[in-house]
């Protein structure tokens, strides 16, 4: 969401320039808030709801986004994903932690290599998509990847 954001907003919700940071805005003000809010939502529902939540809601805000790129709309979009988002990182290092089927270190460190690869290759990887077809595109695959997160935490043998 950094790095295409704003751009987002500049080229396909076409805000005006002074409202063209209000999506990123909008992500890190729930992304921050949705992380104050996580345990008591994984004392309540447990860890597996509430990544399958998080999936949903990224999924779709970003669809939100994709779909009706009017300003409202895609602002609200982004709302969603920085709660659906806020989570999901907190979570996978707490389970990372707990894994039984190898060293407490050495799961961090994968969650943790895993996590970097997507902050190196997801910009230009998005960038890509966007240039070969537009980024409409691009964030419609975040949506779809978004999506995973709630399929792989039905999957997932967590320990609740």
């Amino acid at each position: 969401m950094f790095d295409w954001s704003g751009i987002y907003f500049r080229d396909i919700v076409h805000a005006p320039q002074h409202l063209i940071t209000v999506g990123y805005t909008t992500f890190m003000a729930t992304m921050a808030t949705g992380r104050f809010i996580a345990d008591y939502m994984v004392t309540r529902f447990g860890v597996t709801r509430v990544l399958q939540l998080s999936g949903c809601l990224i999924t779709s805000g970003l669809m939100l986004a994709v779909i009706f790129p009017n300003f409202y709309i895609a602002a609200f979009g982004f709302f969603l994903t920085g709660f659906g988002v806020s989570s999901v990182v907190p979570l996978t290092y707490g389970l990372a932690g707990k894994s039984k089927t190898m060293s407490t270190g050495m799961a961090i460190a994968a969650v943790s290599t895993v996590g970097f690869l997507g902050f190196l290759l997801g910009p230009p990887v998005i960038g890509y998509i966007a240039k070969a077809s537009n980024l409409r595109w691009s964030f419609a695959l975040m949506a779809i990847l978004g999506f995973g997160t709630a399929l792989l935490a039905s999957k997932a043998k967590v320990c609740e």
